[in-house]
């Protein structure tokens, strides 16, 4: 089988500029006019110890870390999670696996690991605390009880059954 296109003619207006696309392109490459600009990406790099947001609004951000905060045209995230206790269980995790995403290019970092281990342990407590309240989270956790009752209602992710307060 061919794997190239054969060689046409082929314009496409974009207001006042035209791209002439008379080349032989390979198909798997995509088609893309000789005189498209490449992206440059930027990727910040972080220092040592930066300061941290707490785990309620860095899962609301997107980030635990100010200095990777860059809002999307200024447009700045204040929202907050309601208050559930599987919200909180989504805030550690969150927290957790931004902090191991810190750690694994800041190894040396003992203040980070030592709030990476704090936050695990609530983790772990908090998903005992849960799952004696409102049952499994996991199939994995429905395994280590008396019976199998995962598909008991309501599901962890039923919103609207699982509201409660702290």
């Amino acid at each position: 089988m061919e794997m190239r296109m054969q060689s046409r003619a082929c314009e496409r207006c974009d207001g006042d500029r035209r791209y002439d696309m008379e080349n032989t392109v390979d198909y798997r490459e995509g088609i893309l006019p000789s005189t498209a600009p490449l992206a440059n990406p930027f990727v910040p790099f972080q220092k040592n110890n930066p300061p941290t947001y707490d785990a309620d609004k860095g899962v609301v951000r997107g980030t635990l870390f100010p200095g990777l905060d860059l809002p999307y045209h200024g447009m700045v995230n204040n929202g907050t999670l309601s208050q559930t206790h599987l919200h909180e269980l989504q805030t550690l995790a969150f927290a957790i696996t931004e902090l191991g995403e810190y750690l694994d290019t800041h190894s040396d970092d003992r203040e980070a690991f030592n709030l990476f281990r704090s936050y695990a342990q609530l983790y772990r407590e908090g998903c005992e605390r849960y799952e004696a309240m409102h049952g499994p989270l996991t199939q994995k956790s429905a395994a280590e009880q008396d019976s199998y009752n995962w598909l008991r209602d309501p599901w962890p992710w039923d919103f609207d059954a699982n509201k409660e307060g702290f």
